[in-house]
């Protein structure tokens, strides 16, 4: 069976989406490390996730929320 009948709406991603998406993970897997080493509290992970998440507008962080 043809990709295109299994999605058959599939956007092709930009390059800037793409970026934008690489930035937003690269920002929230050092995030994740801060927290887990004490530095920051589980209130300001959550804090700058949400600012993080306007400012690459990531497509896929929403799947994560």
């Amino acid at each position: 069976m043809p990709d295109a009948l299994l999605v058959p709406n599939r956007k092709k991603i930009t390059q800037e989406e793409l970026q934008r998406e690489v930035n937003y993970w690269r920002a929230y897997k050092i995030l994740q490390r801060m927290l887990k080493a004490g530095l920051i509290s589980e209130e300001e992970f959550n804090k700058i996730d949400k600012l993080n998440r306007k400012t690459f507008s990531p497509m896929y962080a929403q799947l994560m929320a």
